[in-house]
């Protein structure tokens, strides 16, 4: 997401410096029309002037074949600096139009790009959405699990506890058996010893 935030803000910047060169491009387009028309203006200005001055000394017989001559080179200069020019002038605007054509285009293609990343951008946002969904849900049933085997380790150990007492209660029950069996075994050696006692002293009565 930070990488495709990163191309998102690029693409912007991007197409925010192709903006401002298309302006500035528009506006050297613009300065060079006012120049041209300025330079028209003036050649304008300067051919009427030299036309009245002309109309004025045209009365003057030994003048207007020299200004004929000066008028008519004035105009071949000023019709070959008009045409040089506007040749320039078609020149520099045929270079300034491919030029915003080629940023305009360029500037189509960071559009459809910036699109293009924030359509994966609102994908994967809600791919993130849906992962912390499922990962809330995953630690509120861990949080559950945990709960439960909690009570039932509790539960383990008061039984582990209680079946310890039952044990111990029962080693002290048999203990308590192997003594009593151990005291009856103890007197059933006495009683055997005196019945081999009188069973002796019976066979010697009965022998004498």
């Amino acid at each position: 997401m930070a990488a495709y935030r990163q191309d998102v803000d690029a693409a912007a910047l991007a197409r925010l410096d192709l903006e401002r060169r298309v302006g500035s491009l528009q506006d050297e387009l613009a300065f060079l029309r006012k120049v041209h028309e300025e330079e028209l203006r003036e050649l304008q200005e300067q051919l009427a002037r030299h036309r009245v001055h002309v109309e004025v000394d045209a009365s003057k017989p030994d003048l207007t074949a020299a200004l004929r001559d000066i008028r008519t080179q004035y105009e071949a200069m000023a019709a070959s600096n008009m045409q040089e020019t506007e040749e320039w002038y078609k020149s520099k605007f045929t270079d300034l139009t491919d030029a915003a054509a080629r940023h305009a285009e360029a500037l189509r293609a960071a559009k459809q790009e910036a699109n293009e990343y924030r359509r994966q951008l609102q994908a994967l946002t809600c791919d993130l959405e849906a992962l912390r969904g499922s990962n809330e849900s995953l630690e509120r049933q861990l949080r559950e699990l945990e709960e439960r085997y909690a009570l039932e380790t509790a539960g383990y150990q008061d039984t582990v506890v209680r079946l310890e007492e039952d044990i111990r209660s029962l080693k002290e029950e048999m203990a308590r058996h192997l003594q009593e069996y151990q005291d009856l075994l103890n007197v059933k050696l006495a009683l055997d010893i005196e019945i081999a006692t009188y069973r002796k002293l019976l066979e010697g009565e009965e022998s004498r």
